[in-house]
């Protein structure tokens, strides 16, 4: 029986990527899934790859952008699977680029994917996670917020640390009710990494050559069981922390 066995897990942004990777390693203790995000055909791909496994998924469709709609899709969700004991907030769609080429409308849209989108999912699931004697939050943050020149990545880690901060008060105001709160800052062979790796190789590999450990994180193996370690009964007594999940690379102080 897994860590997991008899718990639901919320992930956005599961249909590939990072967030497949966590949501197929959380279901991989046992936990029941909901795989959220846009995209009806990717998230029906990590359910089936879900299922063959033998755990719950079931998909459920949604722009995190939209906040708005972000309520009741928790209430589905806890209709569908019976509650919920893990929320990842994985999903980010925001803009890149020197601070002078970006319009209001790009900066904003990574707040509205990243910490109001968040914010929407954390108030939505706890009282579902208090009513069931606590819960464990990951929101997934980036070692961008700490590089020595964060040019281009300026919105993005903005954004992220704006989440970081969230995190950490959630773990502050909501711990007599028994939820943790915690942030990852992780490196993985998402597509998209995938596709910069092997549109700009010579970067990749000073890129590559500046993580310790000397190679990029896996999804599932490295990202994922990692956050099925942080909701875990064995990291009870951890929140507030921010975990650099990236071979070493950044130095989070």
């Amino acid at each position: 029986m897994g860590i997991l066995q008899g718990k639901v897990a919320l992930v956005t942004g599961a249909g590939q990527g990072v967030g497949q990777g966590i949501a197929l390693a959380l279901a991989g203790e046992g936990a029941s899934v909901a795989v959220v995000g846009r995209t009806e055909a990717k998230l029906s791909a990590t359910c089936e790859l879900i299922r063959e496994r033998g755990a719950e998924a079931v998909p459920f469709t949604v722009d995190v952008a939209d906040t708005a709609a972000i309520p009741p899709l928790v209430e589905q969700v806890v209709g569908t699977l019976g509650g919920v004991d893990v929320l990842v907030n994985n999903a980010y769609t925001g803009s890149y680029g020197p601070l002078l080429s970006m319009s209001d409308d790009d900066f904003q849209r990574g707040f509205r994917t990243a910490p109001f989108a968040a914010f929407a999912f954390m108030k939505a699931c706890h009282p579902h996670m208090k009513a069931r004697g606590g819960g464990s939050i990951v929101n997934l943050v980036t070692s961008a917020m700490v590089r020595w020149d964060p040019t281009t990545y300026g919105a993005y880690a903005a954004a992220k640390q704006a989440l970081r901060s969230l995190t950490r008060t959630a773990a502050a105001e909501w711990g007599r009710d028994g939820i943790r709160a915690n942030s990852i800052a992780p490196h993985a062979l998402s597509p998209g990494l995938e596709g910069w790796v092997a549109s700009n190789p010579e970067e990749a590999a000073e890129f590559v050559k500046s993580i310790p450990l000397g190679r990029i994180g896996e999804c599932e193996a490295d990202i994922g069981r990692a956050v099925v370690a942080l909701v875990g009964p064995d990291m009870r007594y951890l929140t507030g922390a921010t975990v650099p999940l990236d071979g070493g690379q950044a130095f989070f102080g």
